[in-house]
């Protein structure tokens, strides 16, 4: 047998066992979170952030891979939602028999059809150009939803009833737990393939146009091709969650492609972490509880909101996911325990900080908001009295004290931390000389 006909024995990729465990759980969250949480409040704020899951995830395969900084994302979630809502009336009227589990499929056909026609434009450019585009789409778009109230249904939008048309084994998408389980499932389906989007040729290719797009140039790849697709892609999973939005809500109107939902898609996408693929699942968590539940706690809810932003952006830019993955990168060296109590009393530390910086705030609020109600305002089971100067020293001295000892127990830890890296860095080069 001569060296040409020899056959190499097929060889077969070990599996990732680490990656099936991490998906399988993923997949257990989502179907024993509504039985953990199992009222209707519960229900709803699952649903909601499986949808704030798909499009945080959405856009940052514009930002996090493509480096695409977009300040209009919003109109392909919002575009695919309007869309979706009108298909969902015709099916209501019996004028176009489909499934309504199918309805954020035709969601997602709108949001990508509209990437098509606006993709092209915007992605001509990259970097703040392409930014300052998307943001001039997104106010046009966002004045166009009030000018035209036959496709937008104007200020009051356009409502529909997702207990319609075909109901298979009496599933009727009624009861919000059936619904929640109709977004768990695109929820994880999404989820796989735009991760499986970031290990293909094109998804290599975008973090390439991203890191040198000259290079990619230079090797006879075009970049506004690469950001098209990927513009169109993004487009077509943001309208599936558009959809799913559509029918939690029955309702869709002209705030869902307003500039202020693209400023929260990037600003939790930054939050959670754009450099790493959960990153931005952990920012669509934080999203829904932030104007869910904060919003309802506190009034100052988007300045305590606009403070996080900052010192993250300042202390942490690679988001919540980037402490993670470090920590996890230090614990796989045997060196996390000695963090541990430094973790600790920076917790403990930060508590007065915290505390005292809060009081300010809700008393500055209540005199500029609520002073009609009284002179006082309850924080922390206490009873503030913001025309007494006892209480404005006291908060502030509780946050400056919480602030020094903060900025003891951070030094230790910066000194613990250092000490680590070295140690990890030392093992990774002894790791590869051997």
């Amino acid at each position: 047998m001569t060296a040409a006909t020899t056959m190499t024995p097929a060889t077969v990729k070990p599996l990732n066992r680490g990656r099936i465990l991490v998906w399988s759980a993923f997949a257990v969250v989502l179907i024993i979170a509504p039985l953990i949480w199992s009222s209707s409040l519960g229900q709803t704020l699952l649903s909601q952030i499986g949808v704030a899951i798909i499009v945080c995830l959405s856009y940052n395969m514009l930002l996090g891979q493509g480096g695409m900084l977009s300040f209009g994302h919003a109109v392909h979630s919002g575009l695919g939602a309007f869309l979706a809502i009108h298909v969902l009336n015709l099916v209501d009227s019996g004028k176009f028999p489909l499934p309504v589990s199918l309805i954020p499929l035709a969601g997602g056909l709108g949001g990508m059809g509209f990437a098509l026609l606006l993709g092209w434009v915007t992605t001509k450019k990259s970097g703040t150009t392409f930014a300052m585009i998307t943001l001039g789409i997104g106010e046009l778009v966002s004045a166009m939803s009030l000018m035209f109230p036959a496709v937008f249904g104007g200020e009051g939008g356009i409502s529909g009833d997702r207990v319609a048309g075909m109901q298979p084994f009496g599933i009727t998408f009624g009861p919000q737990i059936q619904l929640y389980y109709l977004i768990a499932a695109y929820t994880f389906v999404c989820t796989a393939l735009m991760f499986a989007f970031t290990g293909t040729p094109l998804g290599r290719m975008l973090n390439a146009v991203r890191d040198n797009p000259e290079r990619v140039e230079f090797v006879g790849y075009d970049t506004q091709m690469v950001r098209y697709i990927a513009f169109v892609i993004a487009g077509f999973f943001a309208g599936i969650a558009g959809g799913l939005a559509a029918l939690n809500f029955e309702i869709v109107t002209s705030e869902v492609v307003g500039s202020y939902r693209s400023g929260a898609y990037l600003l939790f996408t930054f939050l959670g972490g754009i450099t790493v693929f959960y990153g931005p699942i952990i920012g669509a968590v934080l999203m829904v509880l932030a104007s869910v539940v904060l919003s309802e706690i506190t009034r100052a809810w988007l300045l305590y909101l606009g403070l996080v932003f900052l010192f993250m952006v300042m202390y942490a830019p690679g988001g919540v996911a980037s402490l993670i993955t470090m920590n996890l990168r230090v614990a796989s060296f045997g060196k996390l325990r000695p963090l541990l109590p430094h973790y600790l009393l920076m917790a403990i530390a930060a508590v007065p900080v915290l505390a005292g910086a809060a009081a300010l705030i809700e008393m500055v609020y209540h005199v500029q908001l609520n002073m009609a109600q009284g002179p006082t305002t309850r924080f922390l089971n206490m009873q503030l009295d913001v025309t007494a100067a006892s209480s404005w020293i006291v908060a502030a001295l509780v946050m400056l004290g919480g602030m020094l000892l903060f900025e003891f127990f951070r030094r230790r830890f910066a000194r613990t931390w250092g000490a680590v890296q070295e140690y990890v860095a030392e093992e990774m080069q002894r790791r590869e000389a051997a």
